[in-house]
């Protein structure tokens, strides 16, 4: 009876054995966005996503043909699209006509001003990005919130599932590592902070006793407020709805208006911060002319935070008044960033930590599926070559034939022991997915 109890086992592990094709084939991490450093502020225009569009960009990038998740990150000096492709080249296609369709600009107008970025590569940039390291303004106070916020917003429409998923929540992880573990996010990290201080230089250093008039109630406009309470400075907020504009006006104990009331307002102010969505051009020249006959011989400062701009570049070139834009702003910010600079490479060693843990998670998570599906693979074996067996060992009883299900079970389980031991081991390593690839190879996984 051992004799012929051995054989069966001996059945099921040949036959597991024995199963040795296929090879599971895999997709492409991908990102493509406009380079910062190298980018003008017209071309961030053409390619900005404004948050009412932003549904309809991510169902438009997703009913395209080659790719699968979707994530848009979109803010005033960034567009980038995170995207699972099926294959990497016609994935990468479909996001260039998408940017092509976005900004009515032929695909070689902006090619030479696109980031390519595949797989570990994606990780490492969206991590740098997270923590403010490829900002406009190094070490970016806003930016984590809005990696965050572009991941919610994904989620929120179905386009963003469990592979962006975890890259974009380890993303988001690395940011605050890096923002509460060095100094990097200390002096001016925002826009909206920016705007203040290059106002103040443009005004002699301060804005003491002087008008400042904010207009817009968004983000930006938040940040601006809150970067004026600080500043002995008065503060009207203009925006279309009064109720907001009242908010922020409240915290400086400044003025609210509407947007009704923005040429009076024009005539009176020292210093103007603009900063409204949608694009919309509030300030053209004649409108800032018509301002200005109002106040003879009083020069009046203009800081253009929007993206697109929200006041004509030729109102610069009126006499008695200094508009700075986006342009601007990036200039003014990067002489002032030395001090900063010590704290990147504090900031980059905590990413590379963050990356590996990123990687060793979605390797061990690689290996899980593959573990189970070797388990489940000899379970079936064994059952099917135990079955077979079962009419030339009739003559066992029930009690001896439970015997062999559990030595069958016993010998499978000693078999797995080891390789699935050494495949968690191995995750996170070069050599663990060529394990894992081996193993799905050689049993048809």
């Amino acid at each position: 009876m051992l004799e012929r109890c051995q054989q069966g086992v001996w059945i099921v592990l040949i036959a597991w054995l024995g199963s040795n094709q296929g090879v599971a084939k895999g997709v492409s991490l991908v990102a493509v966005g406009l380079i910062q450093q190298r980018s003008q502020l017209d071309m961030f225009e053409r390619l900005a996503v404004p948050e009412p569009q932003l549904a309809k960009a991510l169902a438009r990038l997703q009913d395209s043909s080659h790719l699968g998740e979707v994530v848009i990150l979109a803010t005033c000096l960034r567009t980038e699209v995170y995207a699972v492709a099926e294959r990497f080249h016609d994935g990468v296609d479909d996001i260039h006509r998408f940017f092509s369709d976005l900004s009515g600009l032929p695909e070689q107008a902006f090619m030479d001003f696109m980031d390519h970025y595949v797989d570990d590569a994606v990780a490492q940039h969206l991590f740098e990005v997270a923590a403010g390291l490829d900002s406009s303004v190094l070490g970016e106070s806003e930016i984590l919130g809005q990696v965050r916020r572009a991941w919610e917003k994904a989620v929120d429409e179905s386009s963003a599932g469990p592979v962006l998923g975890a890259l974009f929540r380890h993303a988001v992880e690395a940011g605050k590592k890096v923002r509460t573990q060095t100094a990097l996010a200390q002096g001016i990290t925002s826009l909206a902070q920016a705007g203040v201080a290059l106002a103040a230089s443009e005004r002699g250093g301060d804005l003491d006793g002087l008008e400042v008039l904010v207009v817009g109630a968004g983000e930006v406009a938040d940040g601006v407020v809150q970067a004026m309470s600080r500043r002995n400075a008065r503060i009207v907020v203009a925006n279309r709805t009064l109720s907001r504009a009242a908010g922020l006006a409240g915290r400086v104990g400044g003025r609210s208006v509407t947007l009704e009331s923005l040429d009076a307002e024009l005539a009176q102010a020292d210093v103007v911060l603009v900063s409204v969505g949608g694009g919309r051009m509030l300030l053209d020249a004649e409108r800032t002319l018509g301002a200005l006959r109002q106040r003879p011989e009083k020069p009046l400062t203009i800081i253009d935070l929007g993206v697109p701009r929200n006041v004509d570049p030729r109102v610069g070139e009126l006499d008695g008044v200094v508009l700075s834009d986006m342009d601007s702003l990036r200039s003014f910010v990067e002489a002032g960033v030395d001090g900063r600079r010590r704290e990147v490479q504090r900031a980059r060693s905590i990413i590379s930590e963050e990356l590996e843990r990123y990687r060793v998670a979605m390797l061990a998570r690689g290996a899980a599926p593959v573990v189970s599906a070797l388990r489940a693979r000899a379970e079936q074996l064994r059952m099917q070559e135990l079955s077979k067996s079962r009419a030339r060992m009739c003559e066992l009883d029930d009690a001896q034939w439970e015997q062999v299900e559990l030595l069958t079970k016993a010998v499978i389980a000693k078999i797995l022991h080891e390789p699935t031991v050494r495949l968690k081991q191995a995750a996170g390593s070069p050599r663990g997915e060529r394990l894992l690839e081996a193993v799905r190879h050689l049993f048809d996984l």
